[in-house]
């Protein structure tokens, strides 16, 4: 291959970035005006371009714009379309908001709302304004909107620092990273001033506030700064961006990548901005992760909360979240950090205490000796935390500690005292650490420390010298007594871990089993109602709250399929949190980006093949979040739930998919059977039809009626014909109307045999009715229908061998048969002959007729209360008998 081709080859676009590139042309593009305080000019600005575009003949409406009574500002608005504002009642006053749904409904090519990082009313679908936006987006809408550094979320805690004031009103870094263009809007601090001297920012009140608190000549630079550094470095990410997609030569270096470590301590939050920072500034992937020693998951409510607010925070910053259990905390976090290819890891420093650090090494001081590869970041905090409390159990678990422990002590003590006046041993202490051992794994940790502690006491009062004492007369003994104690309390504290994790083991065991169970049960649910009702009353016991499952038949109308505890129906706000997990494939509702208030927590039920539905949970408490373990176990029963629908759906698919195979092969055995035996009567009909207007005159008289009889006889074939295909419509339909008379079997027989002879003169039927048969409740004339199809098909496949008919009572029913003496039928076709077209071969090895006469024979006698079915070899090896039972009547003196 020639160089310059090769080197043309190796010069491709990068794929990621033509995907991102495909993705971001289906949604809107985003628009910043980022300034770095109030009253810099970001409105005006945006309106000033919204003006233009208007002129250019682009469709731009005004959601939302704040002017502040600025005069300037309102000007630029006259000639623009102005969307109504949706007026929400709060507090006690009528406020405006953004509407939402107006902007979808009206859908227009680019639309302005200001004021990114506002916060909507509580009764709004998002509770941020950015959502709100981010729905546009995904609409295929292009906004506008204005932004202040301030209220970026990495940088909180930096502007706090500077300004003094905490910002309450916060944005995600991804929602700037994500906007196809940033506009720096900016003035010079001294400017900015002067404006907000002039009255042109905030009303003069208000103005001599903020210049004395928030907007000083200090202040202003550093968020200046901010702006700055920010906008250049969404910048030069539209640089190495446009890069890629051309696939232009450039000094690509390894991509760097950073392990945040999260606590339950109270700098978390702190930790994680200053990680979203450095991964903004080394333009790196970034994810926040949790790691607990085994026994600690299930902790305190408040330790809980801590760390899910932490890694909520991470995921709004951009990263993604993991969570981990380790003995081993460092040597186990870095062995995590070098398989996922972490370049770089961040934590806060250790607050442990001396006495703590004195005895072993902290997280920080591990990280930092034993990683070789991978460099670590520690963040200081200057906010000292409040003080930590040592989680102690419930008064009434000490106070039966405390009891098992002095009780535990006094048995060892007597114990030892038997011992001692028979055995005369020498130490005794073994005794108490097997109290100390048994309040371990009877009563827990805090039960072992008291027992070792009595023990302590009771082996120096009891068994050392002077006794009766807790003075020690040899020097040796404190040496042994302080060694005593030290072992008792280690060896307790090992037994009571151990405790601890035979506790959690046990309960992760359950979980398992009960997950099994569900499995099992899961996989025994046919339908898609089945599977819903065995997940909800899983998911109920698991985690003691309240659950729902709704899915979406084919028509895609979410519908409640199972709750429990029993619920009628969700409200319009739960159905709408509901919806919107199923369409978006996101969570919704309590505690969650969308519809926060409402009490469920929706999450969507995803297949392979999409979203099927979505499962709503709402918690025992609702001011505490979901605990890790409830979470994992949650988050199982919907994966499993899910396969479990999928399953159910494709079951269903392919039972109709069968239905329609087996459909489509009767519709072809039925076009063909009626092309057939539609084409060969009408043949001869016309042919005879011919014959007789072009040869009538010439042809004898004898010729003429032959030819006639053929015309009859096969418009009677057609005629028969007809009237099959309309008795098993009727009958597949239910709409055959049956008359239950008193129907004499002998006449009916009489009857059909006569019709019978006409259609085959040279056939030969017998006929054996046994005197004073009782009567039966039934039609008369389709009766005869049966009777007359079973000898026609009898004449077809006999051979021309006699027919014989007979009817006898047996017991309380009357028994007709029809039997011939042909070639017999297979056992195993026994049942099958009275399927919808099947046919049986004829002596000749034709095939003959269309498969309806016998189907339709097994409905007419059902029809009437009857049975039908076929018996072969009927008559010496041969032949075959068609039986039919009815239920006797009266006898027929006794009805006349």
């Amino acid at each position: 291959m020639p160089p310059l081709l090769e080197r043309n080859l190796d010069r491709r676009p990068d794929p990621d970035a033509l995907l991102a590139v495909a993705g971001a042309k289906k949604r809107g593009k985003l628009c910043i005006f980022l300034g770095a305080a109030p009253g810099v000019g970001k409105t005006y600005s945006m309106l000033e371009r919204a003006r233009a575009a208007k002129a250019d003949g682009v469709d731009v409406v005004i959601g939302v714009v704040e002017t502040h009574g600025r005069q300037e500002t309102q000007a630029l608005l006259e000639g623009l379309e102005i969307m109504p504002r949706r007026a929400v009642e709060y507090r006690g006053r009528v406020i405006e908001e953004f509407d939402m749904d107006a902007a979808l409904a009206r859908k227009p090519k680019l639309i302005v709302v200001d004021e990114l990082a506002h916060s909507n009313a509580p009764d709004s679908r998002h509770p941020k304004r950015w959502q709100d936006i981010e729905e546009l987006l995904e609409a295929g809408v292009d906004v506008w909107t204005a932004l202040n550094i301030q209220h970026l979320e990495s940088l909180a805690d930096v502007v706090a620092r500077i300004t003094g004031v905490r910002v309450r009103e916060t944005v995600p870094d991804v929602v700037l990273s994500s906007a196809c263009d940033v506009i720096l809007v900016d003035i010079t601090p001294d400017e900015l001033l002067q404006r907000l001297h002039d009255g042109k920012v905030y009303f003069s009140q208000t103005a001599r506030l903020a210049a004395r608190n928030f907007f000083t000549p200090g202040n202003l630079t550093a968020l200046r700064e901010l702006a700055l550094r920010r906008t250049a470095e969404r910048v030069d990410d539209q640089v190495v961006d446009y890069l890629r997609q051309h696939a232009i030569e450039g000094p690509w270096g390894a991509a760097e990548r950073l392990l945040v470590c999260v606590g339950a301590d109270f700098a978390s939050d702190n930790v994680v901005r200053a990680a979203a920072r450095l991964a903004t500034a080394l333009n790196a992937e970034w994810t926040a992760v949790f790691v607990e020693r085994p026994g600690q998951e299930e902790a305190d409510a408040e330790r809980v909360k801590r760390v899910d607010d932490a890694l909520r925070l991470a995921e709004r910053l951009g990263a993604s979240t993991e969570r981990l259990s380790a003995h081993d905390l460092a040597g186990d976090l870095l062995r995590f950090a070098r398989r996922e290819n972490f370049t770089q890891i961040v934590l806060g420093r250790s607050r442990s205490g001396r006495l703590a650090r004195f005895f072993r090494r902290s997280l920080t001081q591990e990280l930092v000796r034993r990683s070789r590869d991978i460099a670590v970041h520690v963040v200081t905090d200057e906010v000292a935390p409040p003080p930590g409390k040592i989680r102690l159990p419930s008064p009434l678990s000490l106070a039966g500690g405390f009891a098992g422990a002095t009780a535990s002590v006094a048995v060892a003590v007597g114990f030892g005292a038997a011992l001692d006046h028979w055995l005369h041993l020498p130490n005794l202490s073994m005794i108490f650490l097997v109290a100390v051992i048994f309040c371990a794994l009877r009563f827990g940790l805090w039960a072992a420390i008291m027992a070792a502690f009595l023990s302590f006491l009771a082996f120096d009062f009891f068994f050392v010298e002077p006794d009766y004492d807790f003075a020690i007369s040899e020097p040796q003994e404190i040496l042994a007594l302080l060694v005593f104690l030290v072992v008792a309390v280690i060896t307790g504290l090992l037994a009571g871990r151990v405790r601890e994790h035979s506790i959690q083991l046990t309960q992760r065991i359950d979980a398992t089993r009960s997950l099994f169970e569900f499995s099992r049960k899961v996989s025994g649910a046919a339908t898609l109602d089945d599977v819903a009702w065995v997940a909800t009353a899983q998911a109920q016991k698991a985690l003691g709250a309240q659950c729902v499952v709704a899915l979406a038949p084919q028509e895609g109308e979410l519908r409640l399929a199972a709750a429990w505890p029993p619920l009628d129906a969700l409200e319009v706000g739960e159905m709408s949190a509901a919806r919107w997990a199923f369409e978006k494939a996101e969570a919704a509702g309590w505690r969650t980006g969308t519809l926060p208030n409402v009490r469920f927590q929706f999450r969507p039920l995803t297949t392979p093949r999409g979203v099927v539905g979505v499962c709503g949970v709402q918690p025992k408490k609702m001011d505490e979040p979901l605990s890790a373990q409830e979470d994992r176990t949650l988050s199982a029963i919907l994966d499993q739930t899910a396969i479990a629908i999928d399953r159910a759906q494709l079951i269903d698919k392919s039972i109709h998919a069968a239905a329609l195979e087996e459909n489509e092969k009767l519709r072809t055995t039925l076009l063909s059977s009626i092309s057939h035996d539609l084409r060969t009567p009408l043949a001869s009909i016309t042919g005879a039809v011919t014959s007789l207007r072009e040869l009538g005159d010439k042809m004898s008289g004898s010729e003429r009626q032959d030819l006639l009889a053929s015309i009859e006889e096969e418009s009677g074939r057609l005629s028969r014909f007809v009237k099959n295909l309309l008795d098993m419509s009727r009958i597949e339909a239910g709409a055959l109307e049956t008359r239950r008379d008193w129907v004499d079997v002998g006449d009916a027989i009489r009857a059909a045999t006569q019709r019978i002879r006409k259609v085959f003169p040279d056939g030969k039927v017998i006929v054996s009715v046994a005197p004073s048969l009782p009567f039966i409740r039934a039609d008369a004339n389709l009766l005869q229908q049966v009777l007359f199809n079973l000898l026609d098909n009898a004449h077809k496949y006999g051979g021309g061998a006699a027919v014989s008919v007979h009817a006898r009572q047996e017991g309380g029913d009357l028994v007709v048969t029809v039997t011939d003496e042909g070639p017999g039928i297979k056992p195993s076709d026994l049942e099958r002959i009275f399927e919808k077209f099947y046919r049986g071969g004829r002596p000749d090895g034709r095939k003959a007729g269309t498969g309806l006469g016998l189907s339709i024979c097994r409905g007419l006698v059902e029809a009437m209360g009857g049975t039908i079915s076929a018996q072969s070899p009927a008559l010496r090896r041969r032949g075959t008998r068609m039986i039919l039972r009815f239920p006797a009547a009266e006898t027929r003196g006794e009805e006349r």
